[in-house]
């Protein structure tokens, strides 16, 4: 039975809602892993060290993607809560119009510069040709891989969720198979690893492309529109705090890499990689709920529920706090699998991810809520605290641990730096939470 964003919230509900978007996340991180998966045991380490030293680059261009998605999914929903069904179809086509401009922008920029943004970033006379080979490639995807973010968010907020697991799903597959047989079948190396990945992402932004150009019985669908400035900076400006994060993110993992390099040389940068991966996996299931159940929030906000939303603030507090403690767990169990899976071909490298990847792991215990929060401000189109979550979690907060920490207790204090981020925005959101509380009448 179809489940209409309009509709009261239980748990079982709730999570037959917000489910396909999980599920999207996390196929989404997975054939991001792949990659690094055949690279590191089909090309070597070094090569494996470059892809993660350039990637961060890379996530910041796609990230334009996801910005323009949260951030119109906002405007648009709010606007099929007023009941302006025509105006809210008018902005969505001219979001993914602007997007396809953009990136084609994104994507000149990106092949002309990763050359000396490998150099900026500490890539070694043996990494340089690495990162400049799998950059070129992956970023002549761009709008595509932006198309991909946003279609994830429209789709929810299209209430066909399950088209958007499907179009995942396949983009997914195609990528792993592809990096299998390109890499492991026809030894094509890195280029292979950046093909497979192009050719996923243009499956996951070209299927719904398609879907969006025909009649369909969605509540979105392209119209005829023109390029307006005002709701564009008002849906860009709105999904900043998801822009701001992928690119803190991006800018923390670029710092890590640098100090890694200095501290463990290439086997640091590994390690990381090995656990970026995994992490990337583990926050998907928590940024796939927020991403699920956005488009009910910014709904709600609109239509002026304010019952609805008190509910799906207390549900969501309550479900993203269990979630962080299972995932913490999971973590910590599967250290010494995953470690073994990525890097087990080398007993030093594999020690050292194994212990670093135990300590970062304490810090999914808080990650949930933090997420969750950005993304809540988000839905009720609150672009400026959302943006100042997301910065002090994955920008400000971090750098100055990821410097203070092995100052203060050495080279191993690196890996404590996430953990000690996650605290300090639990309670940066928490001071959030309670001050906006009778603004937007959701506790």
């Amino acid at each position: 039975m179809k489940i209409q964003i309009s509709e009261h919230f239980t748990y079982k509900k709730l999570f037959r809602f917000v489910l396909p978007s999980i599920v999207m996340m996390v196929f989404t991180s997975i054939y991001g892993v792949v990659d690094g998966l055949f690279v590191s045991n089909f090309v070597g380490k070094t090569a494996f060290a470059s892809i993660n030293l350039i990637m961060p680059f890379i996530m910041i261009l796609g990230g334009m993607g996801f910005m323009i998605g949260t951030g119109g999914v906002a405007l648009v929903l709010r606007t099929l809560g007023m009941g302006k069904s025509n105006d809210a179809k008018r902005y969505f086509t001219m979001l993914v119009v602007f997007a396809v401009f953009f990136g084609a922008v994104l994507t000149a920029v990106g092949i002309g510069f990763v050359r000396p943004i490998s150099r900026l970033l500490g890539a070694t006379d043996d990494m340089i040709e690495h990162c400049v080979l799998y950059g070129r490639i992956v970023m002549g995807f761009t709008i595509f891989f932006m198309l991909q973010s946003m279609f994830q968010s429209f789709l929810v907020a299209a209430e066909k969720p399950g088209l958007g697991l499907v179009v995942t799903v396949i983009a997914g597959c195609t990528n792993a198979v592809l990096d299998a047989v390109f890499i492991a079948g026809f030894k094509w190396g890195l280029v292979g690893a950046a093909v497979a990945t192009g050719i996923g992402q243009f499956v996951g932004g070209f299927i719904p492309l398609v879907y969006f150009m025909r009649p369909n019985k969605s509540l979105l669908r392209f119209t005829r529109t023109r390029l307006e400035i005002k709701p564009i900076l008002r849906a860009c400006g709105n999904g900043s705090s998801e822009l701001l994060t992928n690119v803190a993110s991006s800018v923390v993992s670029m710092l890590y890499n640098f100090r890694l390099l200095v501290y463990f040389g290439e086997n640091g940068v590994s390690a990381y990689g090995v656990i970026m991966y995994v992490q990337f996996i583990f926050l998907a299931i928590e940024i796939g709920y927020s991403v699920g159940v956005a488009p009910i929030i910014s709904y709600n906000y609109g239509s002026g529920n304010s019952d609805e939303l008190k509910n799906l603030f207390k549900k969501s507090l309550i479900v993203m706090s269990f979630s962080g403690v299972i995932l913490a767990a999971a973590a910590e169990a599967l250290a010494v699998p995953l470690s073994m899976l990525f890097v087990g071909y080398d007993k030093e490298l594999f020690d050292l991810t194994v212990f670093a990847f135990r300590i970062f792991s304490i810090a999914f215990v808080f990650s949930g809520v933090n997420i969750f929060s950005s993304g809540f401000f988000t839905a009720l189109n609150n672009g400026v605290v959302s943006a100042i979550l997301s910065f002090s979690r994955a920008l400000v907060l971090q750098v100055g641990f990821v410097l203070l920490l092995p100052a203060v207790f050495g080279a191993n204090g690196i890996w404590w730096a996430m953990f000690a981020t996650e605290v300090g925005a639990l309670i940066v959101a928490v001071s959030f939470f309670i001050a906006k509380r009778k603004r937007y009448n959701y506790a």
